[in-house]
């Protein structure tokens, strides 16, 4: 009993080395790497091979194909990657993250792990705590984090030899073992959340002799198919780019898994003659890595003809939360794992924000009265709320000094434009009491008019008619308010009408230089 609860207690120690390792490794490389992943990214939208390879390379280099999937959902909502490459840069992913099998194959089962894992955990603690918030800082996270993942390799590894003689797992080719084969490996990547970690725990124990070659590949295609598991349950309540983008992970998952379990038979000896053409070590965990690496691009190969017709379909669907103005089309829970793609689509966000507002504004200026803007109120309070929650979950983040003040500054943005809400709101009705006389009728439509302009300039964005269109307007709200005044000192219109008048086009004027204010910061933000 002391040997198996021994056991037990070095297996969750293990993956819990194995797990804490791999998330340091992630993070760190994430930080260190995040503007290149941004610019290869970026760049993915020429070509099919393009948006493959940027996948499969950074999946590599940040070892996370959930990263780069969350990046790739971020890019889209972003406006800067279309949906066809973001699909092909799932696709990619899936191929790159193959690349932690060939490390735990090829280096964390060869050697002897303490011998470059402690060294590793203490360099990159030393340079975690001397870069704090820089990039030898994050270096340090990853190096700290590989040293702990090889450590939890180790200790895998010799819970399984110590396991060999006392467990079996199911080892037949019959129907209900290849079912329950596939099932560990689905359960495993579900619980824990982590195809890698599944991954490692089947390769470690194929090199002990608990598993033979085909059931370990059984339980490889299990785990495969347990990755898109958890990528749906991360679509779920997401926008419909996140949606779509997770549908089609999960089908290129299920797609991959079901022609790979038709094939295994065939497969395992096919690479095992292959593993010998090419000079790989005989042992099982190198066949199982080769395994996992042929098995994804078998299914680049079968999306490859079909991709376009995926992507058509997927245009179709999830479109019924895009037609509810209140839900956030941008903010996505998963783009906060990098913080420069939830920076991104906070951005986006409050543009979107400040076009409502301009539309609330127009209404006012054209004389709506507040029923009409009632609606569109609602929509702003929800709106408002689900970018606060945003920001102050990323706040939460890892942010650099520099995302740090781009969140304070997209902050204030989002405040002008609340304050340009609340104000048309104000406003209204905006219009002249009956017998106002010709002159004040005529002020009041040059004023309208100029703010007018001023509004299309928000939404063009060109500085320099910004900068004269504002000048415009300020000198007809000027003799607006005098002829206002002078109305009521003649006696044309009553005290209260002057002062209700005047109040809500002080609010109105408010509101459009609140918005002009954001829309020269939110241009600074991007220059582009």
């Amino acid at each position: 009993m002391s040997n198996v609860w021994q056991s037990i207690s070095q297996l969750v120690g293990g993956l819990g080395l194995f797990l804490l390792g791999m998330s340091m490794m992630t993070d760190g490389l994430k930080l260190a790497a995040g503007p290149a992943l941004h610019n290869i990214l970026s760049n993915a939208t020429r070509t099919r091979w393009h948006a493959l390879g940027s996948g499969a390379m950074v999946t590599a280099m940040v070892q996370s194909s959930t990263a780069v999937s969350v990046a790739a959902i971020g890019f889209v909502n972003a406006g800067l990657l279309g949906l066809a490459p973001a699909v092909w840069v799932v696709f990619g992913a899936n191929v790159g993250t193959t690349m932690t099998s060939w490390i735990v194959a090829l280096v964390g089962l060869k050697f002897k792990v303490e011998a470059l894992a402690l060294p590793l955990v203490g360099l990159g603690t030393l340079m975690r705590i001397t870069g704090e918030h820089q990039r030898r800082g994050a270096l340090g996270t990853t190096l700290a984090g590989f040293g702990l993942l090889f450590l939890g390799i180790g200790l895998l590894q010799q819970t399984f030899v110590g396991l060999a003689d006392q467990v079996s797992l199911p080892q037949g080719t019959d129907a209900v073992s290849v079912l329950a084969q596939l099932g560990i490996g689905l359960m495993m990547t579900v619980m824990m959340k982590s195809s890698s970690a599944a991954m490692t725990i089947t390769l470690t124990a194929a090199q002990s002799g608990l598993i033979g070659p085909q059931g370990a590949a059984a339980v490889v295609i299990g785990a495969n198919i347990g990755s898109a598991v958890t990528t749906a349950l991360v679509g779920i309540g997401a926008t419909p780019n996140a949606r779509r983008t997770a549908a089609a992970h999960v089908i290129f998952n299920l797609l991959t898994g079901t022609v790979a379990l038709l094939l295994l038979p065939w497969l395992i000896g096919a690479l095992s003659r292959a593993g010998e053409w090419l000079d790989l070590p005989h042992d099982p965990a190198t066949k199982l890595a080769l395994f996992h690496t042929t098995f994804n691009l078998l299914g680049v190969l079968l999306m490859w003809p079909l991709a376009d017709r995926l992507t058509r379909w997927l245009l179709q669907r999830f479109r019924a939360r895009e037609e509810d103005e209140a839900q956030p089309r941008f903010l996505d829970d998963n783009v906060l794992a990098v913080p420069t793609l939830a920076l991104d689509a906070l951005e986006r966000e409050v543009t979107r924000f400040g076009q409502l507002c301009v539309r609330m504004a127009r209404a006012a200026l054209g004389g709506a009265a507040p029923a009409a803007l009632a609606s569109d109120q609602t929509v702003m309070t929800q709106l408002d709320a689900a970018v606060e929650t945003f920001a102050e979950r990323l706040s939460r983040s890892a942010l650099s000094t520099l995302g740090s003040e781009r969140l304070a500054e997209l902050l204030r943005i989002q405040r002008y434009y609340e304050t340009c809400a609340r104000q048309a709101l104000a406003a209204t009705p905006l219009q002249l009491p009956a017998g106002a006389g010709a002159e004040l009728v005529a002020q009041h439509q040059a004023w309208v008019a100029a703010t007018q302009a001023l509004l299309t300039a928000h939404d063009e964005h060109h500085p320099a008619a910004t900068a004269l269109d504002a000048q415009t307007m300020e000198q007809h709200y000027q003799a607006l308010k005098a002829g206002v005044l002078a109305a009521a000192a003649a006696g044309v219109l009553p005290l209260a009408d002057m002062e209700a008048l005047l109040g809500r086009y002080s609010a109105l004027r408010r509101a459009v230089q609140q918005a002009i204010k954001a829309r020269v910061r939110l241009h600074t933000q991007d220059p582009s």
